[in-house]
């Protein structure tokens, strides 16, 4: 994990597919938000994807890629997040993602809103099932959010600032519309950001991000 910052909000920044650790270094994602981490607003975490042992793998049945991404969220509850509040002082943290980092923002801040102040994903995918080969238990459905957001009652996600960017012409589009239908549907306050004539592409995301950095109270 990669730091970013002394002082300021904590916000649990995960990488895109497969990604590591110093991805949104090494893009410019942290550099667009180089104004926060000055100002001392905002004190970034980058952790690491284990998408590689888990969702992504093919070469363990699907059980066990499920089950890797559960002591993955556990490694990011106890240990990661734990850390945030620790130094911060701040109880609930905010999370970001682009990509299949924005189903990690999601699918944590959905299972943690007691936790989780702020949700930004940016042209995030929230299904993981046809990861799986047709495979689902428990595992699965704990954390697949368009599955278990709908019976979701958890009071403080309706007190969460919930954002979801996506470009006009973005693959994970219907997905972003699909969630976004879900929330509305329990009266979840959120933003559905369909940004004009965009692409999946870090260019988008590096003028998203800092945007809805300023909206943190």
């Amino acid at each position: 994990m990669l730091v970013f910052g002394d002082e300021g909000y904590p916000l649990i920044l995960f990488p895109t597919s497969m990604g590591r650790h110093y991805e949104s270094k090494d893009r410019g994602l942290i550099e667009s938000l180089r104004w926060f981490v000055d100002q001392q607003l905002v004190r970034i975490y980058c952790p690491d994807s284990i998408d590689h042992h888990s969702w992504y793998n093919r070469h363990i049945p699907p059980a066990a890629r499920a089950y890797n991404h559960t002591r993955y969220d556990q490694a990011l509850l106890h240990e990661v997040l734990e850390r945030a509040v620790q130094e911060t002082g701040i109880q609930r943290v905010a999370v970001a993602g682009c990509s299949f980092g924005g189903y990690h923002a999601a699918n944590f801040a959905f299972r943690y809103p007691e936790k989780v102040s702020y949700l930004f994903s940016l042209s995030g995918t929230f299904d993981v099932r046809f990861r799986l080969d047709g495979h689902y238990d428990d595992n699965v459905y704990f954390n697949n959010p368009v599955d278990y957001m709908p019976g979701n009652k958890a009071a403080a996600l309706w007190r969460m600032g919930i954002i979801l960017g996506v470009a006009e012409h973005d693959v994970a589009r219907a997905q972003n519309e699909h969630l976004s239908a879900i929330l509305a549907s329990k009266q979840i306050s959120h933003w559905l950001d369909v940004r004009p004539n965009a692409v999946h592409d870090w260019s988008w995301w590096k003028e998203m991000l800092p945007y809805y950095l300023s909206l943190i109270k």
